[in-house]
């Protein structure tokens, strides 16, 4: 399966974790409080288990290839690895946490992309080891929580030479903000709902800095104070920061950017006056004040500050907006030659479920749609494992990201899909079976135990499949994607995981569109719009179901495609709940379209009312629906 973690910033509090951890010895301070958030650029691995070793393949963020790098599954040597420093020392520091805990095999990780700048108070290392947590969490079934994932990173950050403070691994909450809490040895999470979208720009001021410096220094100031320098920093990092971080959980949930600003302008002067005289070398940071001051850019920003420990590493401001924010991008890229990684903390809140409508008969594959239903039935994927249709498109939510997926099937069909997804074999049978899918079996397994199944007791439309989900997607965005549909990527990236990042970035409605020719357009549900990015995305103004090729040619043509070429609906959406309000609206005063309650008049509402983005998707659909599209996904699929 393939996995995704961001790295992190923090916005607000940085030191306040470690100092925090201090209350353990000294009750008289305060606890530490942080607000960070994942970012928008990450580590990307595919995983898969091995009997007997750790294998770690990783890429760099300029594309550069290391490794592999292979270990016996053993603790010492696990740990002594962890010890040597370096990037594979955090994934052998982890493994050598979840060794001693749990009873696990080893694990094949492939990192195969990173886009993740390293060093840059992003906390990479810490982003690398909720990687390996994350991954022998998810192939052994190891049942953690985010929080159970984020402190074993950090038990296993703290096996090598890093001493990150307990902040870092709260990139295990992806791209969510959090405030978190460090009162000892105890550490609380919060999600904050951010009321509107907020940009920020993130600068790497291209000079240096002492960290483990910086955090000496600090650390002498506690965990009793003994001067008034010690005292002054015990001061900002308790009760100064706790009162400012309250102020920002507030503004964000508001939406308010113009006081969140402020607070980080007030957050880097009190920083200024209380912890900058503990370590002045490091801490007086002309190259941040230069660039926090830089004139060409203060009618854009709303605020900034300095970046994980301080000192010349990295700053971040607060824009008013998009626009602002790649103006700010431009000038600082150009004028003070400094690279910039753009952030946004959207309103929306993440995708984590997925529903695959699977209720239909099957018409145009009767009869062998009355002996078996169309998502069972078989195909080979690329590694010549024949499954049913339904478990590559679940798969296709799971690699893409997504934590739980919903089946809707008819009521007679429950216990077909509940014993595929939650039976394993008799042991008569199981015993037969060669290692390679015993394992593969205990995969199945874990992978239903993400699937829940909605029934669907009359099937009454592709729109009232939708609906059936609704309780359970309560009121979240969610993935959708077609039961007789299989997809396969060109790049990198899984199809319906290119929907996601599209919709992370544009906080819309988005749909998968694939170019189709003029013959094919009555096949498929259909778009028109302009677009937003050349060939890329397109801001929707049509939604039309299975068009006639005449009504093709008179409303669906695109600037810049050719005559005879459309944009039909790929088969994946991630939708945000508004659309069961249009669903139940129709169902309710039996509003129907041939007979039956269909989606795509009301994904037209959405667009009309809430906005909807098409996204040109880079990759390949496969129709099982009728029997020459079956015969040639069951050739093609196998060779994708």
């Amino acid at each position: 399966m393939k996995i995704f973690v961001p790295g992190r910033i923090c916005l607000f509090g940085e030191h306040s974790d470690w100092a925090g951890s201090y209350r353990r010895i000294n009750a008289e301070l305060a606890p530490g409080q942080t607000i960070i958030s994942g970012t928008n650029q990450g580590l990307y691995a595919e995983i898969k288990p091995h009997p007997t070793k750790l294998i770690i393949r990783s890429c760099l963020s300029d594309g550069t290839r290391k490794g592999p790098v292979e270990l016996p599954m053993d603790r010492d040597q696990l740990l002594a690895q962890a010890q040597k420093g370096g990037f594979f020392s955090y994934a052998a520091g982890v493994a050598y946490q979840v060794l001693t805990h749990y009873r696990v095999r080893g694990l094949e990780i492939d990192n195969y992309l990173t886009d993740l700048p390293i060093r840059k108070g992003l906390s990479s290392s810490a982003a690398i080891c909720v990687l390996a947590a994350r991954a022998f969490n998810r192939v052994y079934d190891l049942k953690m929580t985010i929080r159970g994932e984020m402190e074993f990173a950090y038990m296993g950050e703290i096996s090598t030479p890093s001493r990150c403070g307990r902040m870092d691994q709260g990139c295990a909450y992806g791209d969510r903000p959090i405030m978190m809490t460090f009162d000892g040895e105890r550490t609380d999470v919060t999600e904050i709902k951010v009321a509107r979208d907020m940009h920020f720009v993130i600068v790497d001021l291209c000079a240096e800095k002492d960290t483990k410096e910086i955090l000496s220094r600090l650390n002498h100031c506690y965990p009793f104070a003994e001067n008034d320098i010690q005292r002054s920093v015990q001061k900002y990092l308790g009760r100064i920061n706790a009162d400012i971080v309250g102020q920002a959980m507030e503004a964000l949930r508001k939406g308010d950017a113009e006081r969140l600003g402020a607070l980080m302008t007030l957050a880097q002067a009190q920083f200024d006056e209380h912890v900058q005289p503990s370590c002045p070398g490091q801490l007086a940071a002309p190259v941040l004040h230069k660039v926090l001051e830089y004139p060409g850019i203060q009618d854009l920003i709303l605020g900034g500050k300095g970046v994980g420990s301080q000192g010349d590493g990295s700053c971040q401001f607060i824009v008013k907006d998009e626009e602002a924010q790649n103006k700010v991008v431009e000038v600082i890229e150009r004028n003070l030659k400094m690279p910039c990684l753009k952030l946004v903390l959207h309103s929306g809140r993440r995708v984590r479920k997925a529903v695959i409508p699977a209720a239909g008969y099957g018409t145009r594959l009767f009869p062998a749609s009355k002996s078996i239903k169309k998502e069972l039935f078989p195909i080979i994927d690329g590694d010549g494992r024949i499954k049913p249709v339904i478990l590559a498109i679940v798969e296709e939510a799971i690699n893409s990201g997504i934590e739980e997926v919903c089946v809707v099937v008819q009521s007679e069909d429950r216990e077909i899909f509940e014993d595929f997804f939650g039976t394993p074999p008799p042991v008569e049978h199981y015993n037969k079976l060669s290692k390679d899918n015993q394992e593969y079996c205990s995969y199945l397994m874990e992978l239903g135990r993400r699937v829940t199944l909605v029934s669907q007791d009359i099937q009454d439309g592709f729109g009232h499949a939708v609906y059936c989900a609704k309780e359970w997607v309560n009121n979240e965005p969610f993935l959708l994607l077609l039961g007789d549909h299989l997809y396969t990527s060109d790049s990198e990236q899984p199809c319906a995981r290119q929907l996601l990042e599209t919709y992370d970035r544009v906080a819309q409605n988005v749909v998968g569109l694939k170019k189709t020719c003029g013959d094919d357009v009555h096949h498929f549900g259909c778009v028109s719009g302009a677009w937003r990015e050349r060939e890329s995305t397109l801001a929707i103004t049509e939604f039309a179901e299975k068009p006639n090729l005449e009504y093709a040619k008179k409303h669906l043509q695109i600037e810049g495609m050719s005559d005879d070429l459309f944009l039909s609906v790929f088969g994946i959406y991630v939708l945000k709940p508004k659309i069961f309000e249009y669903l139940e609206e129709n169902i309710t005063h039996n509003i129907r379209e041939e007979g039956e309650f269909q989606l795509t008049s009301c994904l037209d509402r959405l667009r009309k009312e809430d906005g909807f983005t098409g996204m040109v998707v880079n990759g390949r659909r496969f129709d099982i629906g009728i029997p020459e599209a079956y015969r040639q996904t069951v050739i093609d699929f196998r060779n994708s």
